[in-house]
């Protein structure tokens, strides 16, 4: 048993607004030590720390727009997320669920607070992460991938103590509910106060972890309060995680794609020649037509 070595503990940054509806702190890219190529396959990561927003009459958030060369994975912990997209994909993300795109080749999107929950209003808390494709699947077919909290895999911790929701990847003999195009595992711990679980990743994969709810002690050694970041070292397997009070920690961990990044506003290619490409072709609506 080798023991993952903890690299640094991030506050969130002051938030900002993407669209009316995702009031955001970013923690990837964010910095030299979270930077895309330092995160891989993980290459953006937006949290929307719990907020209340007032009931609206017009549903709030993102209006059209094109993503290519990546993956983007939404999950609801507060609130309700409706999406569209000009491949045929979307529906509405409950509380507990997670919706996976994968832009690949191009696609334009859009997505908005649910109508009834924008009538009534409400705490609202999501994390948006975009996944990287390696050069071989960045042109590859549009798809989409929607589970709701029942229908993602989970390993019961015992005497009762706690679940892991395994949304890819897997965590001890539970598989994930996701398909991936590279390794990766992207697990929901929640743990009741006092109760530990362990977890066990390649030491060359990039590990990390963001406390949504309570406060949680690391490996015996480092207290991580709610809505803050850790990032462990390439070094050993194993860490532990238990709970100071009743939690819930995204675990993200994936093999490096050790590849160019190119990126730029909503394209991630491999090339600046790859980016113009992308450009021109979201210029002449080669990404279909989506309705605002």
């Amino acid at each position: 048993m080798s023991t993952k070595t903890i690299e640094l503990v991030a506050a969130p940054k002051a938030p900002h607004f993407v669209g009316d509806g995702f009031r955001v702190h970013n923690f990837i890219p964010s910095g030299f030590r979270l930077d895309m190529e330092r995160m891989s396959p993980f290459i953006l990561l937006d949290y929307n720390s719990k907020f209340h927003f007032p009931p609206s009459e017009k549903p709030k958030g993102v209006g059209v727009h094109p993503h290519r060369g990546f993956e983007t994975v939404t999950i609801a912990y507060k609130g309700k997320v409706q999406h569209h997209d000009s491949s045929g994909g979307g529906g509405i993300i409950e509380e507990g669920g997670v919706q996976w795109m994968t832009a690949a080749s191009g696609v334009l999107h859009k997505e908005y607070h649910e109508e009834e929950f924008s009538k009534k209003g409400g705490d609202f808390q999501m994390v948006q992460l975009w996944v990287n494709l390696p050069a071989k699947d960045k042109m590859s077919k549009p798809k989409y991938q929607g589970f709701s909290n029942e229908n993602i895999n989970k390993y019961e911790l015992e005497d009762d103590r706690g679940t892991i929701e395994v949304i890819a990847g897997h965590y001890k003999d539970v598989h994930g509910s996701a398909a991936t195009f590279t390794p990766l595992n992207l697990l929901n711990a929640k743990i009741k106060a006092g109760a530990k679980a362990d977890f066990s990743f390649p030491e060359h994969y990039n590990t990390a972890l963001l406390v949504i709810e309570g406060q949680v002690n690391v490996n015996g050694s480092e207290k991580v309060p709610t809505d803050h970041f850790l990032l462990f070292e390439n070094n050993g397997e194993d860490f532990v995680i238990e709970a100071s009070e009743d939690a819930v920690v995204l675990v993200l961990s994936g093999e490096p794609i050790n590849e160019p990044i190119a990126a730029q506003g909503p394209f991630v290619m491999n090339t600046k020649e790859e980016l113009r490409q992308a450009m021109k072709d979201y210029g002449m609506g080669k990404f279909g037509y989506l309705e605002e």
